[in-house]
């Protein structure tokens, strides 16, 4: 790809874990100021975990991993097993701007 989206909006918080989350998984919170991995509609990506605090990215553009290729442009999607993965009766809309079949990664903006 001849662009980057690295850095476009960004904002990161810390949360306190609840479970295993890791960095690249979707998040979603669990309870007040904690967040667990993603088993529906997420609210962020983790960009970096240590002892038992997440730091989470709400807003900007992020790579993550899939489990089956979402579409360009305005998708529905889902945490589901530490990915996303598109889900077009529950998710949430996000923007897919690229996507890597061969790493299984999609370009998002949040």
């Amino acid at each position: 790809m001849n662009v980057s989206f690295n850095g476009f909006g960004e904002n990161v918080v810390t949360f306190e874990t609840e479970g295993s989350v890791s960095a690249g998984m979707p998040v979603m919170v669990s309870e007040s100021g904690k967040v667990k991995a993603a088993s529906d509609v997420f609210c962020g990506i983790c960009v970096g975990e240590r002892n038992g605090y997440a730091a989470v990215q709400l807003s900007g553009y992020v790579r993550a991993a899939f489990d089956s290729a979402p579409d360009v442009g305005y998708t529905k999607l889902v945490g589901k097993n530490g990915k996303i993965s598109k889900d077009e009766s529950n998710g949430r809309e996000y923007l897919v701007v690229d996507i890597d079949t061969v790493a299984k990664t999609a370009g998002i903006i949040l």
